[in-house]
């Protein structure tokens, strides 16, 4: 690492080092296009065509029921659901109003509940005793049904105890089943088992399933067409997305100022797409996408390069927010502050003035503000030898594991609602974002706590678990996946009971806690992406699907 990039930086200051990887990227996404539109000149035409004719096969009183809730499954399956939210919701209201489930099978019910509940309605869960013999177990040993009845028990709440025997039944059987299967089945059964669609990030989810569909002899043409067709349009637009964050990236010249720091602008760019994927977030996204560069850097900083005497003037002059206390700062640290002080005046004007709400701009900067006060603390901790109790702990990291801020930021981003109550109502930590932030922070210091050993680091949610109740490691980190578990049945709770005011805190809170728990499934996939993450991306961003 050469001093002379960091500035001001003391060199006799002892310093430690993550040895982040560098970008698996180099100026890939700089200039990368799949140029799909361009090579496709009637590919508009087409799509439109599509699109009408799937429209119809949802709305057509013609087809039964359970045929219905099939088609209505693999649109949203197929990442293309939304382009038919009004008919969707008009779909699953009708469904949700008769008693005609009460003819369904096992598989039909387990969609029906998925489908319902995994948009708000309130379903009871015994609707599946009916499927249970006289010894009070369930009976089938048919794949697709199995396959249907596990995805549905994500949905659990606490308490639903006929939710939790469906799902030991239904993995058992499944991975039982899983050698003798074929494609495409097999593959749907192992994403399943992996991911459960309800957990999984939806545009990755749908990646994967537009070739499973493809191949399924029962598969609507039409529908598998405009699926293949919208990912590619859809991808075009999230490079061009990419193109420009990484072009803003480039111009900071981040990496080389910074090279303690990770250069992640395309893994923050899948992180953020999965959060919000939808053509109409595209300024969204693009805001998000820069905050979590920034936020990234401050964080390696706080964590990795700084002295507690550095971060705490950084601190000091993001609480002033003011381009003149860039004077009062390490030279090194300069370019981050007024990387930070350029996004969100970005942000106000291109964002939050063009809709007429320049309240909104205050909450996003004092969520900022909030977010490097909790790395402060951190800082706090490891330069002083603090060792904060496990409450403590936690209470802090549900800050700075900053989904908080995300779900607030990405809230204003959106603009589709009445904002001031909500935003009021999310800056409280209430149920529904504590139990995404507490997920958020569970899987993170899972796969992250040993990495942070190996350079000093001593608190995490697993110390101090382990201090405080007289645990062993193993039962400690036991602990936190089970803690896991029951923070996703309050999420799926709190989705479920939302109001008016915090309905609009649904899909943030959901999709941020998907994106973690895939981002974080196989380790740390944003500090190290040389592997799955890199897939993933690629499949998203780079590879269009052959049509």
């Amino acid at each position: 690492m050469s001093s002379a990039k960091l500035g001001s930086a003391s060199e006799d200051v002892s310093r430690r080092d993550a040895n982040y990887h560098p970008t698996v990227w180099g100026d890939f996404f700089l200039t990368h296009s799949s140029n799909f539109l361009e090579n496709n000149d009637s590919i508009l035409e087409k799509h439109e065509e599509l699109k009408q004719e799937v429209r119809n096969l949802l709305v057509v009183e013609t087809i039964d029921l359970p045929s219905k809730i099939q088609l209505t499954d693999e649109i949203i399956r197929l990442g293309v659901g939304y382009h038919f939210e009004m008919e969707i919701k008009a779909q699953l209201e009708k469904l949700h109003d008769h008693q005609l489930h009460l003819n369904f099978d096992l598989l039909t019910t387990s969609v029906w509940f998925r489908l319902l509940r995994g948009h708000g309605f309130s379903i009871s869960s015994d609707v599946f005793k009916r499927f249970k013999n006289t010894k009070g177990e369930f009976e089938t040993e048919d794949a697709r049904t199995l396959w249907c009845l596990y995805e549905a028990t994500h949905l659990r709440v606490d308490g639903e105890d006929i939710l939790e025997e469906a799902i030991q039944f239904s993995r058992k059987k499944l991975e039982a089943l899983l050698p003798e299967l074929s494609f495409p089945l097999n593959e749907c059964v192992r994403d399943a088992l992996h991911i459960p669609y309800h957990l999984n990030v939806q545009r990755l989810a749908a990646r994967q399933y537009i070739p499973q569909y493809d191949a399924e002899p029962t598969k609507i043409e039409s529908l598998s067409l405009f699926a293949k067709i919208d990912f590619n349009m859809l991808q075009a637009l999230h490079q061009s997305e990419l193109r420009e964050a990484s072009r803003w990236w480039k111009e900071f010249d981040f990496p080389s100022k910074l090279p303690y720091a990770r250069d992640r602008i395309a893994e923050g760019y899948y992180w953020m797409m999965g959060a919000h994927f939808e053509p109409k977030f595209s300024l969204s996204r693009k805001f998000l996408n820069r905050i979590i560069g920034i936020t990234s850097l401050i964080d390696d900083t706080y964590d990795v390069y700084g002295t507690l005497e550095e971060v705490t003037l950084f601190t000091e002059a993001v609480e002033r927010w003011d381009i003149e206390a860039v004077k009062d700062i390490p030279k090194y640290m300069q370019v981050i502050y007024t990387g930070m002080l350029g996004i969100f005046e970005d942000f106000k004007d291109n964002l939050i003035n063009a809709r007429g709400k320049d309240y909104c701009i205050d909450y996003a900067i004092e969520v900022f503000k909030e977010i490097v006060r909790s790395y402060q603390r951190e800082a706090e901790y490891f330069h002083t030898g603090y060792v904060p109790s496990y409450d403590e702990y936690m209470e802090n990291s549900i800050i700075s594991g900053g989904y908080k801020m995300f779900i607030i930021l990405m809230l204003i981003g959106r603009g589709e609602f009445e904002l001031k109550e909500t935003l009021d109502w999310a800056s409280t930590i209430p149920e529904m974002v504590k139990a995404s932030s507490l997920i958020a922070r569970y899987i993170d210091d899972l796969q992250t706590y040993k990495a942070e050993e190996e350079r000093g680091e001593t608190v995490s949610a697993v110390r101090c678990y382990m201090r405080e109740y007289g645990v062993s490691e193993e039962e400690a980190c036991k602990k936190m996946r089970e803690m896991i578990e029951i923070e996703w049945k309050r999420l799926n709770k709190t989705t479920l009971e939302a109001d008016e005011i915090s309905s609009s805190v649904v899909i943030p809170s959901l999709n941020f806690t998907r994106v973690l728990e895939v981002m974080y499934d196989k380790g740390d996939g944003y500090s190290d992406s040389q592997g799955v993450t890199k897939d993933r991306i690629a499949a998203l961003l780079r590879h269009a699907i052959e049509i």
